[in-house]
């Protein structure tokens, strides 16, 4: 190696990789964060954060530093499907009793100085263009500098967190292990004078999310079926706000009255995956190592639990090869054990399907306000979906409809 030695380098200093470099270098390990972009910057994003994720913001000292920025508390909760509402307020979780969406710039800015702070070093606008090996096993990395030339630097431990189109998993060679086809694609602006909570509205083959974010902006999203997405791209702003204005037409007025503030985005790259979690000297976290349809919105929160989970599970070990790599199979059979079944609640959700079946159990939950709270828990990966859908709650509605008590 001609450059310097870390005990880890994080490439990608978004949520994955910032949440991660935070809490190794308070391990007391030497960190360097990468990342290709100039820092602090936007980024495809639904935003928003749920309960567990601000959770594990407040357990790290930055849940106050992120609502100083003036992003704002979502306290309520809300999902039309067809014709049946349910409405709540937001899950708690560690006594954190409200949800939030804030621009990525802001986010991204307040973990990034938060590791910093903590010791990691930073070099934005540095792109990876190669992982450097030794006999092998991963002992580096090689980038772009900021002044346009090329430095390597050798680490112990190569975290992959520089997203989907991973550079870190190609290089190491990280085969995908579970796949699924891409289900929907988004559209997405910002509008100010329309006001939100945290409002979803799905009808057969649409939804329509709302979420208030920083400047008194409201960001509105709408999803399609992935297969539509060509048809969809041809006239996309008329699209949206046909999507809108079907789906949810008391938002699309609230919209209609509204003003845009920004260019409308979308993709149809929704992949559906989970790559080899980790191998000798090398982890991919965030989406880097799993990605789903973002229509559960839990991008970010899930990359915040899989930092944790990692920091946890190497601990003190990192210079102990046999050790590492427990560590590292640890985490990478608490990844999929977590994650599965959210992602399976994506591919299910992804699906856009408003059957009858799924009409008459969200109205008998309608009807109940402890279930609405379990139903948004399960949404929100609090509490698992089979505490919820299950035999008793089955029988429940067996016996409401046959208008016996319960």
């Amino acid at each position: 190696m001609t450059g310097e030695r870390y005990d880890v380098v994080v490439v990608g200093a978004r949520c994955a990789g910032a949440a991660t470099a935070l809490l190794l270098a308070r391990r007391g390990y030497r960190v360097l964060l990468l990342d290709r972009a100039s820092l602090p910057s936007d980024t495809l994003s639904t935003h928003y954060i749920h309960p567990n994720g601000l959770a594990l913001l407040a357990r790290w000292g930055l849940l106050d530093a992120l609502m100083a920025t003036g992003c704002p508390r979502i306290e309520r909760i809300s999902h039309q499907v067809g014709d049946v509402w349910l409405e709540a307020k937001a899950p708690v979780v560690d006594g954190v009793d409200f949800t939030c969406a804030p621009r990525r710039q802001v986010l991204d800015a307040v973990l990034a100085d938060a590791a910093v702070a903590a010791g990691a070093e930073l070099r934005d606008a540095c792109e990876v263009v190669d992982v450097t090996f030794d006999k092998g096993r991963p002992v580096g990395v090689t980038y772009r500098t900021r002044a346009g030339g090329r430095d390597t630097v050798a680490a112990e431990l190569i975290v992959g967190a520089d997203g989907m189109r991973s550079t870190v998993a190609e290089r190491v060679g990280a085969p995908i292990e579970i796949e699924d086809q891409r289900l929907t694609c988004i559209y997405y602006t910002y509008w100010t004078g329309i006001g939100a909570d945290f409002e979803l509205y799905e009808q057969p083959g649409r939804l329509v999310g709302a979420l208030p974010t920083h400047n008194d902006q409201t960001l509105v999203c709408a999803y399609f079926p992935s297969a539509e997405f060509a048809k969809v791209r041809e006239h996309a702003l008329d699209s949206y706000l046909d999507n809108i204005r079907a789906t949810a037409p008391g938002l699309f007025d609230r919209v209609a009255a509204g003003t845009r503030t920004e260019r409308l985005r979308g993709t149809n790259n929704q992949r559906n995956f989970f790559r080899q979690a980790c191998g000798p000297g090398w982890v991919l976290v965030g989406d880097a190592g799993h990605h789903k349809d973002s229509i559960t919105a839990r991008g970010i929160t899930d990359a915040f639990e899989q930092a944790a989970m990692l920091a946890d599970c190497v601990g003190d070990g990192l210079h102990d090869e046999a050790r590492l790599r427990e560590g590292l199979r640890r985490f990478a059979e608490q990844r999929i054990a977590r994650f599965n079944p959210l992602y399976r609640m994506a591919l299910l959700a992804g699906t856009l399907d408003v059957s009858p079946y799924r009409l008459a159990v969200l109205r008998f939950l309608s009807t109940r306000p402890d279930l609405v709270e379990r139903y948004f828990a399960v949404g929100a990966g609090i509490i698992e979906s089979e505490q919820l859908f299950n035999r008793q709650l089955f029988a429940e509605m067996s016996a409401h409809r046959a208008g016996t008590p319960r």
